[in-house]
């Protein structure tokens, strides 16, 4: 109970654990572990470095023109990493459980997780999701703007 009521009050007081509480699949813990294991994002120049760093990120294994992906690197810190895997299981779940009711309220971040999962499989779409999740709490929180599951993201010319 005293760590719920702590949790709750650092939500509370932050503006930034709020704006990532409101991402699918981001709850007030992930998000103040996510804050507390970051510190400052500005050290990452871009939402893959910080999934790399979180060990989101899958290893390659190249050699000359063969490109080869294997599994996540696990080098990141693994708290933060369970968080946001469990995360995007629910988010997965929960998007699945809309598609079989109501498909037309998926939002496109919802659309590409169901497609996934039916492409790649449940587990590899939801750490598949996690991976998304982090770069989407990263643009969160460098641009200080709120979440939309349907904001379409620009590269840089």
């Amino acid at each position: 109970m005293v760590g719920k009521l702590r949790v709750a009050t650092l939500r509370a007081d932050d503006d930034i654990v709020r704006k990532l509480d409101e991402v699918s699949g981001i709850g007030l813990l992930t998000a103040s572990a996510l804050t507390a294991a970051v510190g400052k994002p500005e050290r990452f120049a871009n939402g893959r470095q910080l999934s790399a760093w979180l060990g989101m990120t899958p290893r390659e294994f190249s050699s000359g023109n063969s490109r080869k992906l294997g599994h996540i690197s696990r080098q990141g810190n693994f708290y933060v990493r369970t968080l946001l895997i469990h995360g995007s299981r629910a988010a997965l779940l929960a998007a699945q459980r809309c598609q079989a009711r109501t498909p037309e309220k998926l939002t496109q971040l919802q659309r590409w997780a169901v497609q996934t999962a039916e492409r790649i499989g449940h587990n590899k779409a939801a750490v598949a999701l996690a991976n998304k999740l982090v770069r989407i709490c990263w643009a969160v929180w460098c641009h200080e703007r709120r979440f939309n599951g349907n904001w379409q993201s620009v590269k840089p010319a």
